[in-house]
């Protein structure tokens, strides 16, 4: 036997066990792919039924720099078939990419930092073994994503052709960042740090093909989203950049693997800096240690939604220029006031913040049950520390950084307002539009520790699921004219859009007291059951 192939021994059992972890996971994640595509199609297809319809929505999206900022290259907004692509090609692929990363991640740096991989080790299984079967996996999850998309869009009644090439887009975005996600995993020494890389490296590229779309230059080539994007689906079908994504994740894996030669079993290449000999006294107390581990996360996501905030901010001027100077789109809009049209926008961008706000939330609720599941907890809670104190001071960092993020976001918009207007009391506005939709963070934040303290071992899974719950109800619930009722199972709904309507304060005692019997029944659940490790 070769040391090539001995170095691949296993592989088949590896990844057949994998497919077994991930056979609810990776279904799920492709359904709500698809079924986000299918729901477009149908939409579209209901809204811009008349070449007047089509007309007016061109006029209205296609030269606006935040709608090509967030959705994509302006291309085929004549039919409704491009119109569809046009809408929900970023979201797929976004959604290829994280279910690529964490495949790739789960089955890689997640089994090393568990010892699993080590066991395995231990056996016939050969060095390149593990990554190999990820990857494999990986792809195979993005090829059936790529035909549950063209399948089921061909099925609403757009052109078949023009939909494989949308699916087969989304597929090959995710296979570029299964190629991120692998060289990740070898140059870090830790999942969380995994995540963090490979969704900087998603924003980056999705930034990157903003501004080239934006200004229509070559910045666009510099991003595997701009390359998937660049198949312009049921107008062009371009086949060339779906091999370009194929040759770039083809070159990652290889440089995947050269890098996992190159370093030891349970490390990445990347080593931590060395401790001080003694503690702080800040670590000496369940909050500051608490702080201590959350603190990256909470720079992250904090830079990353001040960011957010500037782009907000700053598309704001073209959607005030756009609606000023296009008849067609103050029509459909039904409003002469540009001022209300701009406000409009800006309360729709905070909703949005607000959604991942609530997104960080959760994230750093559940580091609380990564600490249990992997005995951590248990140690602390054998001194003096009681459960109150130390699930406290997670959930205190959780709610505070969560506001946190959001008067950031607030500031950061309102300052780009303020040099934009020159308009002082814009960056008040700002703020309070932003802060308003703290009581709803808290509420996503609150189900978190409820299904933590009742329900741990399904607190992930079901946090995830109210989070995409209520995502799915922001997007569609206006749209599609859902029921009242299913529009206010999403605390974001109960809070008036700001800056464009009035501020009340019914809704937010009302989120704040839904939030605070979340969080009572977190905590009661959590100081009456046993510890569940693992």
């Amino acid at each position: 036997m070769s040391s090539a192939s001995g170095t691949l021994v296993g592989t088949g059992a590896l990844f057949r066990f994998a497919l077994r972890r991930d056979r609810v996971r990776l279904p799920v994640w492709i359904a709500a792919g698809t079924a986000m595509v299918v729901t477009q199609s149908v939409s579209s297809q209901s809204l811009y039924d008349t070449p007047a319809d089509l007309a007016a929505y061109q006029a209205s999206v296609g030269s606006n720099a935040a709608t090509i900022a967030l959705a994509g290259p302006p291309v085929g907004l004549d039919t409704v078939a491009g119109a569809v692509a046009f809408e929900i090609s970023a979201t797929v692929m976004l959604i290829a990419a994280l279910m690529a990363m964490f495949t790739v991640s789960r089955h890689t740096r997640a089994d090393e930092e568990a010892g699993r991989t080590e066991l395995l080790r231990s056996a016939r299984v050969g060095r390149h073994a593990p990554l190999l079967a990820a990857v494999l996996l990986a792809s195979l999850a993005c090829a059936g994503l790529a035909l549950a998309i063209g399948t089921a869009t061909t099925a609403t009644g757009l052109p078949a052709q023009g939909s494989f090439v949308l699916g087969a887009s989304a597929g090959a975005c995710g296979l570029v960042f299964t190629g991120i996600a692998a060289v990740a995993a070898q140059v870090t020494g830790h999942t969380r740090a995994v995540y963090g890389l490979v969704g900087g490296l998603f924003a980056v590229a999705f930034v990157l093909r903003a501004i080239g779309d934006i200004e229509g230059n070559w910045v666009v080539w510099t991003s595997p989203v701009g390359w998937a994007q660049a198949t312009h689906p049921f107008t062009d079908d371009a086949v060339l950049p779906l091999l370009l994504c194929a040759v770039v994740a083809a070159a990652l894996l290889v440089g995947g693997f050269a890098l996992l030669d190159r370093r030891d079993l349970g490390s990445g290449l990347t080593q931590p800096r060395p401790g001080r000999a003694a503690a702080r006294r800040s670590l000496l107390s369940p909050l500051g240690l608490a702080v201590r581990l959350h603190r990256g996360t909470l720079l992250a996501w904090t830079v990353g939604l001040a960011l957010l905030g500037v782009v907000y901010g700053a598309l704001a001027e073209s959607v005030e220029t756009l609606i000023g100077q296009n008849e067609q789109a103050l029509a459909i809009f039904g409003d002469p006031d540009v001022g209300q049209l701009v406000d409009a926008y800006l309360g729709t961008t905070f909703a949005i913040t607000a959604l991942l706000a609530g997104a960080y939330a959760v994230s750093a609720v559940l580091r609380a049950r990564s600490e249990e599941s992997d005995d951590r907890a248990e140690v602390l809670l054998a001194t003096a520390t009681s459960r109150r104190a130390w699930l406290g001071s997670h959930v205190l960092v959780a709610l505070l950084g969560s506001a946190l993020a959001m008067a950031v976001a607030g500031v950061t918009t309102g300052l780009v307002r303020v040099v934009q207007t020159g308009d002082a009391a814009a960056l008040g506005r700002m703020v309070g539009a932003a802060v308003s939709y703290v009581p709803a963070v808290w509420v996503v934040a609150g189900v978190a520790v409820a299904l933590f303290g009742l329900f741990p071992r399904l607190a992930a899974a079901g946090a995830w699921t109210a989070v995409g719950i209520f995502l799915l109800i922001s997007m569609f619930a206006e749209s599609f004219d859902w029921p009242a009722w299913v529009s206010d199972l999403s605390p974001i709904s109960w809070v008036p859009t700001q800056p464009l309507e009035q501020w009340t304060l019914g809704p937010l005692v009302g989120l704040a007291a839904v939030a605070a019997v979340l969080l009572a029944a977190g905590f009661t659940g959590f100081r009456r059951r046993d510890l569940a490790v693992g």
